[in-house]
């Protein structure tokens, strides 16, 4: 009877055993599952960091493949984002110079196309101070730098909406200045979101 009652005794141990074991693993994998993971976290960062600006879906869609590098960080999403801002203004400014020098260019849209080239460098020389600053902007002088940083995206801004007001008009027809017109467009949406994000680290630091 006593050896029964220790066999029944060991199998209700073992069994109680078997079952923490279970709902503890169980419970393991639920509270992994709710966590996200980082490269979630980064793109959700993004994400919400790129409501702040005036095209928030050319902000995400421009930095998410940048997530690992920014992280949870305003000042690598800003830094980045100049960077893309910057990518943007050199190819395109190539493709107008290329454009430029291309057979059946009327002279007037050749004006048009290096004045714009002009802008755009410009446009590059602003962005790539700014970047060279965000590198130093840290310590006692922060604000000092940060305003630097605001007047030469800002310039740079004005440099790429002046190229594209070059285009408004009948300077150029066709599918040409189709294609021109939105690349200036891209590379000025990108800078004006790279200034939001700058101005929103801005005011973290306010």
């Amino acid at each position: 009877m006593e050896g029964s009652c220790n066999n029944h005794c060991h199998f209700q141990i073992v069994y109680c055993l078997i079952l923490i074991a279970l709902i503890t693993c169980s419970f393991i994998e639920s509270v992994s599952a709710a966590r996200p993971s980082a490269g979630e976290t980064n793109m959700e960062f993004i994400r919400t960091s790129c409501k702040s600006t005036t095209y928030p879906n050319l902000c995400f869609s421009s930095l998410s493949s940048r997530s690992s590098a920014i992280g949870v960080s305003p000042q690598l999403l800003a830094h980045e984002s100049l960077i893309v801002s910057l990518e943007t203004a050199q190819s395109t400014s190539a493709m107008m110079l290329k454009l430029a020098h291309s057979q059946g260019m009327a002279p007037r849209e050749v004006g048009a196309m290096r004045d714009c080239v002009e802008e755009l460098s410009d446009a590059v020389s602003g962005i790539k101070k700014s970047l060279g600053e965000m590198k130093e902007l840290r310590g006692k002088d922060f604000d000092l730098k940060m305003n630097d940083i605001q007047t030469w995206v800002s310039a740079a801004l004005t440099d790429e909406d002046t190229c594209t007001e070059g285009f408004a008009g009948k300077v150029m027809n066709g599918k040409v200045k189709t294609v021109v017109r939105e690349k200036i467009l891209e590379v000025a949406h990108m800078t004006s979101n790279a200034l939001a994000l700058i101005n929103s680290l801005a005011a973290l630091h306010g």
